[in-house]
């Protein structure tokens, strides 16, 4: 009962933040056009690529939570995570322009959300792993409000993408002070510690999911041109929501994941939903083609028929993360190598393959499917072992 009540509230708060996250599209879509909102998407979606720190923060954070270990320990932890973020995406501001075709000022204000989002990663971390779903339902629904609020404001007055990604790195800051206060103040702990190696550890697992999230938008602006990768980015809002729908399954099972009397189970109960949401999706998808495509505007109707393709591929990298949230909590990290060789193909196809909107997603859609199949045979023959030796 308490997994399904912890279920719940993390459902509605991840739905609102992303809600937030989703809607932001639909007025930036119709106020910036087809060329610029395509630099704004694919600035937004090379955040997520930088954000892989945090994503990583905080499921360390949370496993050693569970451990013991306290609240003053891991944060600092954060702190140092945060300035690596920092350096590296300061580094990367440059080399993103020239390599997406957008401006340095824009690329600086998206890129400047990494090392924020590790500090609100850690918050949200520390939540995770003592099992207060209520208050990390609370975080993440502030976080996703105050993202997105000083965005679309700015965005109506004619900002840009660089002010509206500029706003929401703002807003994110703010939402990190806030979870801050949420937490409460920091405990020793009776547990060990972890260092910045753990982390990085679990950033590679981290790592191949978002590249698998981000590739085809990333490179749908050099291989599909400005206007065509617009119409694309609206598309991958669909894959956005099937994909980040069903969050809250991976924050409330994975400490059942990482214990080895119940993973073979968990994993189990985790995939099952994962793939019954991504046919939920598909098909609500499907339904709401048309009015998605209405409320865009008439430029974005070529996407109209393949939307619920762009579901069904977030639905698959939903259960593709699901598996490889099992590797960081059994610390078998070497399942994400499948991850990796899947995402070597899916780029070399993309590149060579596609011409139009619906052959990219459906190159994108088909990798992620075969990959995350292969993961979960992975993971399950490591249950059968795990369970066999902790029999």
């Amino acid at each position: 009962m308490a997994a399904v009540n912890g279920l719940v509230v993390v459902t509605v708060g991840s739905m609102i933040a992303n809600l937030c996250s989703y809607l932001v599209h639909l007025p930036a879509s119709r106020w910036l056009g087809p060329g610029p909102y395509g630099e704004f998407a694919t600035l937004l979606q090379l955040s997520l690529v930088f954000a892989v720190p945090s994503l990583a923060l905080q499921t360390v954070v949370a496993r050693q939570v569970v451990r013991g270990a306290g609240a003053r320990q891991l944060r600092r932890l954060a702190a140092q995570v945060a300035a690596g973020a920092l350096v590296l995406a300061a580094l990367a501001v440059p080399i993103a322009a020239v390599a997406l075709h957008t401006s340095i000022a824009a690329t600086a204000a998206a890129l400047a959300q990494a090392p924020v989002l590790v500090l609100l990663a850690a918050e949200q971390g520390l939540l995770q792993g003592a099992r207060r779903f209520r208050r990390l339902a609370v975080v993440l629904a502030v976080a996703g409000v105050a993202k997105v609020a000083p965005t679309v404001p700015v965005l109506a007055v004619g900002g840009g993408a660089g002010g509206g990604l500029a706003a929401m790195t703002c807003g994110a800051a703010v939402a990190a002070i806030l979870a801050r206060t949420a937490v409460g103040a920091a405990g020793e702990g009776h547990g060990a510690g972890t260092t910045v190696i753990a982390v990085l550890s679990a950033s590679g697992v981290q790592l191949v999911l978002i590249a698998f999230t981000s590739i085809d938008l990333l490179l749908s602006r050099p291989v599909l041109g400005p206007t065509a990768a617009g119409t694309y980015a609206l598309g991958a809002v669909a894959t956005k929501v099937a994909f980040w729908l069903p969050q809250a399954v991976g924050v409330v099972f994975y400490p059942h994941l990482a214990s080895p009397e119940r993973s073979r189970g968990a994993l189990r109960t985790v995939l099952t939903v994962l793939v019954s949401l991504t046919v939920l999706c598909a098909a609500g998808a499907a339904v709401c083609a048309p009015v998605a495509t209405m409320l865009a505007g008439n430029g974005y109707a070529p996407v109209q028929p393949w939307l619920w393709l762009f579901a069904v591929d977030g639905g698959l990298l939903a259960v593709m993360q699901g598996v490889l949230l099992y590797a960081i909590a059994a610390e078998r990290t070497r399942i994400a190598l499948f991850a990796w060789a899947g995402f070597a193909v899916e780029a070399a196809l993309l590149l060579t393959v596609p011409h139009t909107v619906g052959a990219m997603i459906a190159v994108s859609a088909s990798c992620v499917g075969v990959t995350a199949a292969a993961c979960a045979v992975a993971a399950a023959l490591h249950t059968e072992t795990a369970a066999a030796q902790h029999r």
